[in-house]
């Protein structure tokens, strides 16, 4: 069985800063593994789907964090991770499969034109993530995918024509759609990506243009579509969490990790897409990519400080925990906002704990020099309120979180675990990208 995945990989080692890259066409926020299966009958109009677990990777949080961890992994939403690409999944449309890819090989200066080289800093992970990023202006907004920037604390971003590095903050994101937007500081004068004003067909070579292996070298991957209409589903190992980008476009293309954001160019060296998932298991890669026109309408609107129900404008507020499971399945990431770092005060799906009978979300753990540790939570306290919002559970909190911003001053009420009841003012944090 061939296991498509979303672009991000996850490594943590003891002896060594440990480097997360991130899989483009091959996918937390992130790698999410997937699987493909029952596609090689379906007729060349069917849409194709592929789903499955992620595989999770422990990461060493740099801030202290006192408590356990609750997320499956132990890396509070920030564990998914997969090998790099070295298969393929079933084409669903009537292109045929080559038997075999060519390597990527150096991009050359029309190819590497508009497309930038993304390294991000986990801090409360210990942890590096590499991606790519495709230019849409001369003063520096950068489009790239969700699981390239989210939980990232700090952003660099390399231009891969000039060797030039800009730091980079959030413009938005939008973890449904897998869309992020950058801005550089001080840029101007960039060369943005030409755009694609045509259709894709089944049939064309794309060749596909990214940060293999995280290696700081733009790579290009001959690449064909194989089917327009795709659809992927991915899911978080130990949950029952999935996210699914429908209207894929399909693409045979030795796609690796690092190659999240990657841009799919035509034989004009036009953005046609941006890769964000792909297959393993088989010598021949199948990736994922957004049409360019649907990331755009994604970008456009954040960049346009349009508030959705599935986007977060900015960096989300940050309360610095993370929040105990009840033995259910981990609900969190439904906003774009739970399931990472307690930045909204959820870390899965929470309520009792052990014999707590008190209703509310119970933490997990506390990281150092956060709005929580300031207040004195630690870890088997159960958060009650936040304000006069009454707090049930995880989901709850979440909710409650999302309604602010970093810099804002909330009461909070807590019950510890010898049954007393505190509440106090806390002003929240900025939190890692959503």
């Amino acid at each position: 069985m061939n296991e498509p995945r979303r672009t991000r990989t996850t490594t943590s080692h003891q002896s060594a800063r440990p480097r997360r890259t991130i899989l483009a066409a091959t996918g937390a926020a992130t790698a999410l593994a997937l699987t493909v299966g029952g596609l090689a009958g379906l007729p060349a109009q069917a849409r194709t789907q592929a789903t499955a677990p992620t595989a999770g990777v422990r990461a060493e949080a740099a801030t202290p964090f006192t408590g356990h961890p609750s997320s499956p992994n132990g890396s509070f939403g920030n564990g998914e991770s997969s090998s790099p690409a070295d298969g393929a999944g079933t084409p669903s449309s009537g292109a045929t499969a080559p038997e075999e890819q060519t390597e990527a090989t150096p991009a050359d200066e029309q190819e590497a034109t508009g497309v930038v080289l993304i390294d991000t800093e986990l801090g409360y992970e210990k942890a590096e993530a590499a991606g790519t990023g495709i230019v849409l202006s001369k003063d520096g907004l950068v489009l790239t995918n969700n699981n390239v920037i989210a939980d990232s604390t700090k952003i660099a971003v390399t231009v891969a024509t000039t060797g030039k590095t800009y730091t980079a903050s959030v413009v938005g994101s939008d973890s449904t759609e897998d869309v992020a937007v950058l801005q550089l500081e001080d840029a101007e004068d960039l060369q943005p990506a030409t755009i694609d004003d045509d259709t894709v067909d089944v049939g064309d070579d794309v060749p596909a243009v990214g940060n293999s292996e995280g290696g700081g070298r733009l790579m290009a991957a001959e690449g064909t579509v194989t089917d327009l209409g795709a659809s992927v589903t991915t899911t978080d190992k130990g949950t029952e969490d999935s996210e699914t980008l429908d209207d894929m476009i399909e693409v045979q293309a030795d796609i690796v990790s690092g190659d999240s954001g990657r841009a799919l160019l035509d034989d004009e060296g036009e953005v046609v897409g941006m890769d964000t998932a792909a297959s393993s298991g088989t010598a021949v890669v199948t990736g994922f990519a957004i049409p360019i026109e649907t990331a755009l309408t994604t970008a456009e609107s954040i960049i346009d400080g349009e508030q959705t129900s599935t986007n977060t404008l900015g960096y989300p507020a940050f309360l610095g925990i993370g929040v105990s499971q009840s033995g259910q399945a981990d609900q969190s990431g439904q906003s774009g906002q739970s399931g990472r770092l307690g930045r909204s005060g959820v870390n899965g799906e929470s309520g009792r704990s052990g014999a707590a009978t008190t209703e509310g979300a119970v933490v997990a753990g506390v990281y150092e020099d956060t709005p929580a540790a300031e207040a004195g939570l630690a870890a088997g306290d159960t958060i009650t309120a936040i304000g006069s919002t009454p707090i049930t559970d995880g989901n709850s909190l979440s909710e409650a979180m999302s309604d602010h911003e970093p810099g804002d001053t909330v009461s909070l009420t807590w019950t510890d675990a010898n049954g007393q009841s505190h509440t106090t003012e806390v002003t929240l944090t900025q939190g890692p990208a959503a």
